[in-house]
């Protein structure tokens, strides 16, 4: 990356050790090599986003590309592709048009009246029979 030899990083070295001192020194070279892998994490990360763009705009100008064409220049295959995934998108809405059909065309059978009438449970007589004990109400 910096095209550094062999002596001339021993040079830098000594002078660091003479500069610095030898208590000092491995924490320096600690936090420069800090500073080193996160600027090559930063340089790799716009790296990536910017290959990542290009690759979105490229894709872009081919689906404009594309839709400028019109879809007759299409290979046979693509062709046969995109019949059978219109096919299965009639195939999948017919069967919700005939149940929307059906349901229009015949009264609604959910809204029947329930005819029976409602019984009720009597509380005092139920805690009887079944000798339920209430609970004390102690005031403290």
């Amino acid at each position: 990356m910096f095209d550094i030899g062999f002596w001339e990083l021993v040079l830098i070295s000594v002078v660091g050790l003479v500069v610095l001192g030898p208590e000092r020194l491995p924490h320096a070279i600690r936090s420069v090599s800090r500073f080193i892998s996160g600027a090559k994490a930063m340089a790799n990360n716009v790296k990536d986003e910017l290959s990542h763009e290009l690759k979105v705009q490229e894709l872009q100008e081919n689906l404009k590309k594309a839709e400028q064409m019109g879809m007759q220049d299409l290979s046979p295959e693509l062709k046969s592709s995109i019949d059978e995934l219109k096919q299965a998108a009639q195939d999948v809405q017919r069967p919700y048009a005939a149940t929307k059909e059906n349901a229009s065309a015949e009264p609604n059978q959910t809204d029947t009246v329930d005819t029976q009438p409602k019984r009720s449970v009597d509380v005092s007589a139920a805690s009887e029979t079944l000798d339920v004990k209430q609970p004390d109400s102690k005031a403290d």
